[in-house]
């Protein structure tokens, strides 16, 4: 039997692989808690220093599969608590993850599996793709996925996605924000790869997770608090190695690769 995730590392890019094709990648409680332990192990792996989510088969993920959903009408509130719990684990890894993570999307991304896309740091989409949060359309709600929706896109959008469940291609998910480019599916590995590799190549790592740290904490503090806030991570940031090795090199006119 196929691992349910796999992991490997080319050149700095840990690639975290959906590997559920028959099911068209559908979460169920077992996937999220390998996605989350694939996971965990590329934060933790020194040779990984950006992260790629994509996915075998004809969809990226299609959301909870039937079994998940039939477990829902039997499950006592308790149980179903521990469900969503562990589904908004997995996101809030991601999310609040110190190192940057790209979701390559070839096929649909349903319900979860559009959450899964849309809290990842960057996106990117083959013109194929499909993308719903179709959850209203079953008498469920997209619970988890609203609070970081929200974040990225806006309220009105985020009102427009959710509440008609519509279901949109790569061009108009890049028109609301929620994917960065659209790329031709021959193309999409090597661009997603090449972007990856200018994150590795031309940003500190520790600057990298400073910024997405600060990108998420700014936003739940009031201007003077935020900008205090950000006068500490100033300094802070100042006395670390990176931003010493990469001023020195700067005033030094040396080419650094990070």
């Amino acid at each position: 039997m196929n691992d349910l995730v796999l992991f490997e590392v080319k050149e700095r890019v840990g690639y975290i692989i959906l590997n559920r094709p028959e099911k068209r990648n559908a979460l169920s409680f077992e996937f999220v808690a390998e996605i989350k332990r694939v996971f965990a192990q590329a934060e933790s792996d020194e040779n990984c220093k950006v992260i790629v989510i994509k996915a075998n088969g004809e969809a990226f993920c299609s959301g909870a599969d039937l079994s998940s959903l039939q477990a829902m009408q039997k499950n006592t509130y308790e149980e179903n608590l521990a469900d969503s719990n562990h589904l908004k684990e997995l996101f809030t890894m991601i999310y609040q993850s110190p190192k940057i993570v790209i979701a390559q999307v070839a096929g649909a991304a349903i319900a979860g599996g559009c959450g899964l896309a849309s809290i990842c740091d960057f996106c990117f989409a083959i013109p194929e793709s499909k993308f719903s949060y179709s959850e209203v359309k079953i008498g469920f709600v997209p619970a988890i996925v609203m609070v970081f929706l929200i974040r990225k896109v806006g309220e009105q959008t985020a009102k427009k996605l959710l509440l008609t469940a519509e279901l949109f291609n790569a061009e108009q998910a890049k028109n609301y924000q929620l994917i960065n480019e659209v790329v031709a599916a021959n193309e999409i590995e090597n661009y997603v790869y090449n972007f990856a590799q200018k994150l590795c190549t031309g940003a500190s790592e520790q600057s990298l997770a400073l910024t997405k740290q600060m990108i998420d904490e700014v936003q739940n503090r009031n201007l003077n608090d935020a900008l205090n806030y950000a006068a500490e991570m100033n300094a802070h940031a100042r006395q670390t190695n990176d931003c010493k090795r990469g001023i020195n090199a700067f005033l030094n006119k040396e080419k650094l690769i990070w």
